[in-house]
């Protein structure tokens, strides 16, 4: 039987397994530096006794965004004055309930209990900034939140009520489009700015992955081959620089579950199905519930063996291809059966867009003749794979 003791003096390839976690925050920031002086331009107005402009941030999962404003806001806060950055994960704190409450927490201690109302809420938040407080709430992964037109309606209008004091808003969100969604109302109030967040390139993931090698790995245990070959994977998959953290990371888990002494282009192969399987669940756990229910019938047609779906696959250029109208008809079976309402045709456009934004799927428009210009999805993944994880999330 194993002892800690006997566990603790295995050798190990690793130096610090933190350094390759993508909430690892590291001193500098490579490839990011116009988007902190950005970010920081704009919250610097508190500071100085003003209201900023709210912020949404945008792009693809592993581009640096979280790192970024979580880079700022800890410097933010060190400055000594009456302002404050608070960030606020929206995976978990989904609702304006529990994003109110988590907000008082912090700077109203006596709210942290059950049964206050909103109203209460909003009435000691108002307490607290009119005593000259100014408050910057980073809403991450803000399309998740489930009432965020009541949410934002909420948190701006409160300004308008201020004697001092003022808060405002950064949303981060992988989906250009989720500001859409949002009601009228709710979007005249937000009078923001907008910053993008573009892909890394080859090169910019492999010089972070020598970065964080450096600091993660014992000295030359990553041959360089490795380096490069997780980088070209990471650029043709996606720019997504947590994706090639991941990569490595279980690449020397398998290098030293096998006792090797590098870590070489084999290991990296290795982890590649592991890693594009744990983040494809990952992704799509994270998704609101629409682009599941659209994914989840994509997938579920794809896996199908009813004939009426292989009708594109006498063409070798559409292969796996779908009808979208089949994959709308879908989706709605999907909804009655699951009792949800489905979205129209117009939100479904929308939900295909983001999934194809984040690797889920891809699209085309057909060859002239097969009905018109139709236009015909392909799902990214492992059919089957992808239906196991969207059946464990529904059931």
């Amino acid at each position: 039987m194993s002892s800690f003791d006997e566990v603790l003096s295995r050798p190990s390839l690793f130096l610090d397994v933190n350094v390759l976690s993508p909430h690892y925050i590291p001193q500098t920031l490579p490839f990011r530096e116009e988007q902190i002086q950005e970010v920081m331009t704009i919250v610097s107005h508190a500071l100085k006794g003003q209201r900023p402009r709210n912020l949404f941030i945008y792009g693809k999962t592993g581009t640096g965004k979280t790192c970024t404003v979580k880079k700022v806001m800890n410097e933010f806060n060190s400055v000594e004055s009456s302002a404050s950055m608070c960030y606020i994960n929206c995976r978990i704190y989904n609702s304006r309930y529990r994003i109110m409450q988590k907000l008082l927490k912090q700077y109203v201690p006596e709210t942290d209990r059950a049964g206050f109302g909103i109203t209460y809420f909003y009435e000691k938040l108002m307490g607290f900034l009119n005593s000259k407080r100014y408050l910057v709430v980073v809403l991450d992964e803000i399309d998740m939140i489930k009432d965020l037109d009541e949410l934002i309606y909420t948190l701006t209008r409160i300004n308008d009520e201020l004697k001092a004091g003022s808060l405002s808003l950064i949303g981060i969100s992988n989906r250009l489009s989720f500001k859409n969604e949002l009601d009228p109302r709710s979007k005249s109030s937000l009078y923001e700015s907008e910053i993008i967040f573009p892909p890394y390139t080859s090169m910019q993931i492999k010089y972070i992955l020598e970065q964080r090698i450096s600091q993660g790995f014992k000295p030359n245990v990553v041959l360089q081959s490795a380096i490069n070959l997780a980088s070209a994977i990471t650029a043709q998959e996606s720019g997504d620089a947590r994706y090639a953290l991941k990569l490595l990371s279980k690449a020397g888990e398998i290098a030293q579950a096998e006792k090797k002494e590098f870590i070489t282009d084999e290991e990296v192969e290795l982890a590649r199905k592991k890693v594009e399987i744990d983040l494809m669940q990952e992704t799509i756990s994270s998704l609101p519930e629409h682009h599941q229910l659209v994914l989840y019938a994509i997938a579920r047609i794809t896996s199908s063996s009813d004939g009426r779906y292989s009708r594109l696959g006498n063409d070798p250029n559409f292969e796996g291809f779908l009808f979208s109208g089949e994959v709308f008809e879908q989706y709605c079976a999907l909804c009655t059966e699951l009792n949800k309402k489905p979205r129209g045709s117009r939100w479904f456009r929308e939900y295909l867009n983001d999934l194809e934004m984040l690797g889920l799927i891809t699209s085309k428009v057909s060859s002239k003749g097969v009905r018109g210009h139709a236009t015909l999805i392909k799902i990214g993944n492992e059919p089957e794979e992808l239906l196991k994880t969207m059946e464990r999330i529904f059931r």
